[in-house]
């Protein structure tokens, strides 16, 4: 599994909480999320946490496809 360097990841005020608190934080947590980013992905797709943005669908379809480009498939 890959390292992920969370000061890199998530706003500064979420980089030293446990897993479980920061996959139950509004998207907000994430650097570079706003409050409104999370807004419109709760009135969007129903998102309200990290872990919601993770398990996506849209968001996972798109993973795939780029590490299919990734792997030259």
């Amino acid at each position: 599994m890959a390292s992920v360097d969370l000061e890199k990841v998530l706003d500064k005020a979420w980089a030293d909480r446990s897993l479980p608190e920061i996959l139950a934080a509004p998207v907000a947590a994430l650097k570079g999320g706003s409050e409104r980013d999370g807004e419109l992905l709760r009135e969007a797709f129903g998102v309200r946490t990290v872990a919601d943005l993770a398990r996506l669908k849209y968001v996972r379809w798109a993973q795939a496809l780029a590490a299919l480009e990734e792997s030259g498939a």
